[in-house]
């Protein structure tokens, strides 16, 4: 009989507290990818954001999976952790690392939502409450570390020195990771003549479609042909700019809203010539990842987490508050770079297979194990 120990493998309870699509498609990866780690999760589902961001610790409060006693807690950036912790005093001293997929401080306003100061102070007080704090992008850190400090430059009084470097401190920049799959090699080059110009990001204001029916309106004045695939999450409340591309561009489109099945999805982002983003609004840019890894050329304004992966020449210049005059900028670019399509930019350092390792170093230094670099 041998006498050495069974191997324990740390228990981890993961917590997405607002499981959208790509809050579930992260913690299915991540889960999937450290084996090392035995797992719970629990997950609500993504609607009544104003009662799940604020109300999820109370959803929880008799939850019999959260009586149990684990080495580590990944929670979501909806999760407020600070209460969740009160609520259950053996969790209180549990390493804990949050995943910030967004930041309320960085949030569009829309106009169509009361004003709150709520969600804020969820995730000010989670990000206080926890050992390790990853961000998917380094705009969404920075955003956020700037979004708190004038958030709180605005209280009379009572706050603590240093809360904001502490923060910085044990921050981190671990994305949401592309599956290798997604990584092809392009046997035909971009159709330059009439290229298929993609447009695949949620239906909602934040991404700006309005934007993307001006830059579209620009091209046919310059006289360039193209193809259009617009997909996406739909919404049953969608900005009217939907029915003027649709109407005014239905000859050329390919694709029209969502797809539903995820071979049809990839096979698009595989025909694809240009992907383009038009956003006000992207923590990470998942859908441009994805094109990339497919071999898309990318066209994106030059902000937000864009500049961390897109080059410098597929960006057009950023007029948040002039449209028109961006929507210039993107089809003036967008003809420039079809003259000379460039090479293909793989985002080789979002790959799953490069990330799993990433993960694996701050999980095993949050449990102790590693140090962070």
């Amino acid at each position: 009989m041998s006498s050495h120990l069974p191997y324990h493998r740390p228990r981890i309870l993961l917590l997405s507290a607002y499981d959208a699509g790509s809050h579930q498609r992260w913690r299915e990866q991540l889960v999937a990818s450290q084996p090392d780690f035995h797992w719970e999760v629990l997950a609500l589902p993504p609607r009544f954001f104003r009662w799940r961001i604020r109300g999820n610790a109370l959803t929880w409060l008799q939850e019999p999976a959260l009586k149990a006693v684990y080495d580590l807690l990944i929670v979501t950036s909806m999760v407020d952790l600070a209460s969740l912790k009160g609520f259950h005093p053996h969790l209180a001293r549990t390493p804990t690392i949050l995943y910030m997929h967004e930041n309320q401080f960085a949030y569009p306003d829309s106009g169509r939502q009361h004003s709150s100061a709520e969600p804020k102070i969820v995730n000010l007080y989670s990000a206080v409450a926890a050992d390790q704090v990853l961000f998917n992008s380094a705009w969404n850190r920075d955003s956020f570390l700037e979004g708190a400090y004038r958030f709180l430059e605005k209280m009379p009084d009572g706050l603590p020195d240093g809360l904001i470097s502490s923060i910085r401190e044990k921050s981190h920049v671990v994305p949401v990771p592309i599956e290798d799959r997604l990584f092809l090699e392009r046997r035909e080059s971009c159709n330059a003549q009439c290229p298929h110009l993609l447009w695949n990001h949620r239906w909602e204001y934040d991404k700006a479609p309005d934007r993307l029916s001006l830059l579209l309106d620009a091209l046919v004045k310059a006289g360039q042909d193209f193809r259009l695939s617009v997909v996406g999450e739909q919404f049953r409340n969608q900005p009217e700019a939907f029915n003027l591309i649709h109407e005014r561009h239905w000859a050329r489109i390919v694709n029209w809203g969502y797809l539903k099945s995820r071979a049809d999805y990839d096979r698009l982002l595989a025909e694809a010539d240009v992907a383009i983003s038009t956003a006000l609004h992207d923590f990470q840019g998942l859908s441009v990842l994805e094109a990339m890894a497919a071999g898309c050329m990318a066209l994106a304004p030059d902000r937000l987490a864009y500049p961390e992966y897109v080059p410098a020449t597929q960006r057009y210049a950023s007029h948040a508050d002039d449209p028109a005059t961006e929507a210039d900028a993107a089809a003036g670019l967008l003809r420039q770079l079809l003259q000379r399509p460039p090479e293909p930019c793989m985002p080789q350092a979002w790959r799953l297979s490069e990330l799993q390792k990433k993960y694996y170093k701050v999980i095993s230094a949050t449990l102790g194990q590693l140090t962070v670099s």
